[in-house]
């Protein structure tokens, strides 16, 4: 049954409002304050094909939402001395060394800036889902001399990266890793690679008109080819909602969760990593990820972008709310999940239908949010 805390109710009104005015299909929006569950919404219909309604319980793909749940993954791992950020990727993964990325440190990963916003070499559908593959691949892979490149979003290159470096450092795949260290100690409905017999709760993603393109850009800039996303081409939705990409658990981009877990997840770290009494990391490690390291505009989107360590920061879109201290991961096609600090609050947006910026959903949300915490 969904929930509105007192003082909520204009969350509850957005969220009705999505529906009846801006043609949500299916959706949830959840929200913590003060380790407290103050929000908790959904509605619509998970799948329209069949007429399967939204539950408390439904899994829709985060996307690039995933990112932020692989950069804890990182940060816990810094804060047991087993990996420096501004060590060499090489250290932890020879091979990467190879072609002149001796000197890319994991920051430079995890801040975009490793020159690898895209594959180069060819690769198959079945590649794209194996980890070792596309690891290898962009380990064989020089890094761009267009100094665009320098920094640019990395959509799925940044999951191979950051997965190889946790892989090799820990021993453990991302999604074994978060499930230990994150999941399970906070009681969380998320999965980085989604087990057969939770493939029945998935959301079926789908795409608005306009929102995916051709297999490739209508582009001579070989720099724009190299980094088309292979996963928003006009059939996408066909791959997004196969049992083989559910199962896969790309790092980047293939978690599954409620918005409630998500949430959950970034309650805890705006309460400096403790929640209900269960420490997922030292309050130091948070301000870690959260201190800017980077900002500045996105050559590839033309918007502006800042980066804390993995995470994504507010900047004057303010695409986490208008709470100027967010940060959190966005979502391909709308979705948004992050923490306001100052406000001890965390929040996550999730639906199924994919969009184009800007995207009206999550605004109208954060904004009624933020004035209920005002």
């Amino acid at each position: 049954m969904t929930f509105t805390a007192p003082g909520f109710e204009a969350v509850a009104e957005a969220f009705h409002r999505n529906f009846t005015e801006l043609g949500e299909i299916g959706g949830a929006f959840a929200a913590y304050r003060d380790g407290e569950l103050v929000v908790d919404l959904w509605g619509g219909e998970a799948d329209p094909a069949t007429g399967r309604s939204w539950q408390a319980d439904t899994l829709p793909l985060i996307f690039s939402g995933t990112k932020g749940l692989v950069t804890a993954c990182v940060l816990l791992l810094v804060e047991r001395g087993l990996l420096a950020l501004d060590a060499p990727v090489a250290r932890y993964w020879p091979e990467f060394a190879a072609e002149g990325k001796q000197a890319i440190t994991v920051a430079d990963v995890l801040t975009h800036r490793s020159r690898l916003p895209g594959l180069r070499a060819p690769f198959t559908t079945g590649d794209l889902m194996d980890q070792k593959t596309m690891a290898g691949l962009l380990a064989a892979q020089a890094p761009e001399t267009d100094p665009r490149a320098e920094f640019m979003y990395h959509a799925l290159t940044f999951g191979w990266l950051v997965g190889e470096v946790v892989q090799r450092t820990d021993g453990r795949d991302i999604g074994g890793f978060f499930g230990d260290e994150f999941a399970r100690p906070l009681g969380l409905d998320v999965w980085i690679g989604l087990p057969d017999e939770h493939h029945a709760r998935a959301a079926v993603m789908s795409a608005a008109p306009g929102v995916l393109t051709g297999p490739l850009p209508d582009t001579d800039d070989p720099l724009l080819v190299s980094v088309h996303n292979p996963l928003t081409v006009a059939d996408a939705p066909t791959l997004w909602n196969s049992a083989m990409f559910r199962r896969a658990g790309l790092p980047a981009v293939g978690a599954f969760a409620t918005a409630r877990s998500m949430a959950r997840f970034y309650a805890c770290l705006a309460a400096g990593g403790e929640l209900d009494g269960v420490r997922v990391l030292a309050p130091s490690t948070v301000e870690l990820g959260r201190w800017e390291r980077r900002r500045g505009v996105d050559p590839m989107w033309g918007a502006p972008m800042a980066y804390g360590v993995g995470f994504e920061l507010n900047t004057e879109l303010e695409t986490f709310g208008p709470a100027p201290d967010a940060f959190g991961h966005a979502g391909f096609g709308g979705s948004r999940h992050g923490a306001w600090p100052g406000d001890a609050v965390g929040f996550s947006y999730a639906m199924n239908e994919t969009r184009t910026a800007p995207d009206q959903r999550p605004m109208a949300l954060l904004a009624a949010l933020r004035q209920a915490t005002r």
